[in-house]
């Protein structure tokens, strides 16, 4: 039965006393004026430092701030010491021995993965080439369906009292090179533009930018080969959809290139992984430092 007694109580009044004399006069008279063992609180057999929250003091914290985070700290320290000390008395043998192998194989895992995780890092081959993705890509096609549509559009917003929007207009549906160098020349009198219309983009994207588009009416803006112009209260939106895929499509490779990577990265690294372990054991059996004793039926 979990309880708190008397002496805990005056314990922990003693510990909040203790830590406001401290704080009293300043933080840096906290770190300054050191106990010969350096320690600012005490719970049981166990000790809180004044290394243990110094680390914790930011720069940009004011004295009063600073002041009452090492209070808090202290309290917060002192009331998880005094519930480990009563969950030891109080909970079964065999559920302290059961969270014991469980901290213990929680250390030996964050060890083994924090070295694997430096080998991997040190070894591991990061370039993945194009042949590699593309033969990946052809292999899986079928998997890489569509679940939004995609398009590839180039559109700009301008004021709604820009002078030759009709001139502007031109450029962007037939966009030859001259026009391309006209447009990016002109590029700071645009509120927002997208002139890169070899890229995918989902369409949900293209309706967060064009602010008069939705989700209900750009089947009727947002057709291949279609140029549109539309207005609101804010500006005047100009643009040309180059291409469009539907859902279920297959995705293309320049869209799903990022995730192919990490897949077959992934694949890589368990793949070295693997062969890391298998490695790890055949050396210690060739060393004679693994054995695995036959037992007798």
């Amino acid at each position: 039965m979990f309880f708190i007694t008397r002496h805990f109580i005056k314990l922990f009044t003693l510990i909040l006393a203790v830590a406001i004399l401290l704080l009293g006069a300043s933080c840096e008279g906290i770190w300054k004026k050191k106990k010969d063992n350096g320690a600012i609180a005490r719970v049981g057999e166990v000790y809180l430092y004044q290394e243990d929250i110094a680390p914790l003091i930011t720069d940009n914290m004011s004295k009063e701030d600073s002041a009452s985070f090492v209070s808090n700290y202290i309290n917060i320290w002192a009331s998880k010491q005094l519930l480990l000390s009563k969950s030891k008395i109080n909970l079964p043998v065999d559920k302290l021995a059961e969270f014991d192998k469980l901290v213990d194989d929680y250390r030996i895992d964050l060890y083994t993965r924090a070295y694997k995780e430096a080998l991997v890092q040190q070894a591991l081959d990061t370039i993945v080439n194009e042949e590699e993705l593309f033969a990946f890509y052809e292999n899986e096609k079928e998997n890489f369906k569509l679940r939004e549509k995609l398009m590839m559009i180039r559109f700009v917003e301008i004021p709604p009292q820009f002078m030759k929007k009709d001139a502007l207009a031109e450029k962007i549906r037939r966009f030859n090179k001259r026009d391309q160098a006209y447009l990016d020349s002109i590029s700071v009198q645009f509120r927002k533009l997208n002139l890169n219309d070899s890229v995918w983009v989902k369409v949900s994207r293209i309706v967060k930018e064009i602010n008069p588009l939705n989700l209900e009416n750009e089947e009727q803006y947002l057709k291949k080969s279609q140029f549109f112009e539309i207005q609101d209260s804010l500006g005047v939106y100009l643009g040309k959809v180059i291409d469009v895929l539907e859902v279920n499509d297959t995705a293309p490779l320049s869209f799903i290139r990022p995730s192919i990577r990490q897949v077959l990265m992934n694949r890589r690294r368990l793949d070295y992984m693997r062969k890391l372990e298998t490695e790890i054991i055949d050396e210690a059996v060739k060393e004679k430092e693994f054995e695995i004793y036959v037992q007798d039926e």
